[in-house]
């Protein structure tokens, strides 16, 4: 099997600060060498390794966005 390769392209922010030095957080994302996708995931404090996550294109992040602004007024 080959190596993933991601490439973070920009620290968007902490969503959740863990007392073992991990962060959830958001993050733009290049996988592959692809077009970059927004990345909710926990990331080590040397940013080495991570836990399992989810991306999302822009569009399903601003549908993500309209469904929490509508849940949350």
């Amino acid at each position: 099997m080959s190596e993933i390769k991601c490439t973070t392209i920009e620290k968007i922010g902490i969503i959740r600060q863990s007392t073992n030095g991990w962060n959830k957080e958001l993050r733009l994302v290049s996988w592959n060498d692809a077009d970059p996708k927004y990345d909710i995931r926990d990331w080590s404090p040397d940013d080495e390794k991570m836990g399992k996550g989810i991306t999302l294109t822009e569009e399903e992040a601003r549908n993500l966005l309209g469904l929490l602004e509508k849940h949350f007024g």
